[in-house]
């Protein structure tokens, strides 16, 4: 058997990364015609999907010059062939198992007929739809889901904050009362990470550490208040204070609804905004239960305020912790007015400066790793960011848990000096939020 595949593109996969034809090795590349005219569709937008079908067709039109040769173009050095493929006929199976002639059939028909066509070969129908890949396994054609950019390993995004039992009681006296150790005091049995927490247990006391990776100490975490708002457990605790360290200018926090990833971020940045330019709190818009923009009334702002509300709660509970006359509170009256203080849709900062800005990106497991890339690449000098969101709530059609922008980004940061990443656990909503967000 010949040891070149032939790989069969769907659709999503370019709508996902559109330089996805680029990523199969020296195997060579199928896009069926109809995935062309379904992105077609696409090509008028301002969201990523809408992006990426333009960057496609043009990197298409660059590949391929003034015509689409039948023996295939080549794709570069120690790259497969790509081939644009017309429509095929459904074999008899295909036909007694679907009555539709869409364009998943179509593509389907494609990698049969390819299969037929070339039994030493392994075809290979690639897609993000699971429906799709069942429906090509049922008919004899193997099938996966595009992994480039995928987390292989999700453990890193669900790790609990270390703990390290029976620890010297001397040793964490010395911590509270010098506020650092060093890693030869420490004699820790494993390696601790770049701008890891952890909880050290004695006998008689405990202490909440983290280790400084410049320094290569060992600190002290103390309990912050972050503009009225106050960690109630060792995660929050060591949130906020990842998001007050100077040295740290790229955070993601994880976890599900109700552990206070975006309330903690808002605080500490409203606490150091005599430190920044403005703060950016930014969401993608993915309406839900396909009900789209267009049909929610107003202009372009007042359609997107829905989407921004849950930013908006979480200011609400920082406001009303003081009273409405006091001089906290008029300020972040007066910070929204003057937009140091700007609450958007993320489509709106693309574009703007980000030097010196406290950017918090909300609901970040809706973003895509080049999406993700995109925003960090734009920060300038002085910029925080935190990427807040739970891989376990995706509203985008696209993207799973491995797949997700802010999966990715905890997978590739992971380690560097100027990185840190908190997964809150506990839920301080409410225990009847925190039980449904467990059982539902």
């Amino acid at each position: 058997m010949d040891s070149k595949k032939i790989f069969v593109l769907d659709t999503n996969v370019i709508l996902h990364d559109y330089k996805s034809i680029f990523s199969f090795a020296e195997n060579d590349i199928i896009i069926p015609i109809v995935v062309l005219e379904e992105l077609d569709k696409f090509k008028k937008g301002n969201d990523l999907i809408h992006y990426h079908a333009r960057e496609f067709m043009r990197e298409l039109d660059k590949i391929t010059g003034d015509e689409i040769r039948k023996e295939g173009i080549s794709l570069g050095n120690e790259r497969g062939l790509l081939f644009i493929e017309t429509g095929k006929p459904f074999s008899d199976e295909m036909r007694e198992s679907f009555t539709e002639h869409k364009p998943d059939h179509q593509i389907l028909a494609i990698a049969i007929f390819y299969q037929k066509q070339f039994p030493n070969r392994k075809i290979v129908l690639v897609s993000q739809d699971i429906n799709l890949r069942m429906k090509a396994k049922s008919l004899g054609v193997q099938a996966q889901d595009y992994k480039t950019g995928k987390v292989q390993d999700l453990d890193v995004l669900h790790k609990d904050i270390s703990t390290f039992d029976n620890f010297d009681d001397s040793l964490i006296e010395k911590l509270y009362r010098e506020k650092k150790l060093s890693l030869e005091e420490m004699n820790l049995q494993s390696e601790l990470s770049a701008n890891e927490y952890f909880i050290l247990k004695g006998t008689n006391s405990s202490a909440l550490a983290y280790y400084n990776p410049f320094l290569r100490e060992v600190e002290k975490v103390s309990k912050n208040r972050a503009y009225g708002i106050e960690p109630r457990n060792a995660e929050q605790t060591f949130a906020l204070d990842s998001l007050f360290r100077n040295d740290i200018k790229l955070i993601a926090l994880t976890g599900k609804a109700g552990t206070g990833k975006t309330l903690l971020a808002l605080a500490a940045a409203l606490e150091q905004i005599k430190d920044f330019t403005q703060i950016f709190l930014a969401r993608p818009i993915i309406p839900l239960a396909n009900r789209e923009m267009g049909f929610l009334p107003g202009d372009a702002k007042e359609k997107t305020i829905p989407y921004m509300q849950p930013l908006f709660d979480n200011l609400a509970v920082i406001k009303h912790r003081f009273n409405e006359h006091s001089k906290d509170f008029q300020r972040i009256e007066e910070m929204v007015k003057t937009e140091k203080l700007l609450i958007t849709p993320l489509a709106y900062i693309r574009g703007r400066s980000l030097s010196n800005v406290y950017f918090i990106v909300d609901e970040a497991q809706n973003l895509t790793p080049h999406e993700i890339k995109t925003i960090i690449t734009r920060a300038g000098e002085g910029t925080k960011m935190i990427f807040t969101g739970d891989i376990h709530q995706i509203d985008s059609p696209y993207l799973d848990s491995k797949s997700n922008g802010l999966s990715y980004l905890v997978d590739r940061m992971k380690g560097q000096n100027i990185f840190a990443h908190i997964n809150l656990l506990r839920g301080e909503r409410s225990y009847l939020a925190d039980i449904a967000s467990d059982l539902l």
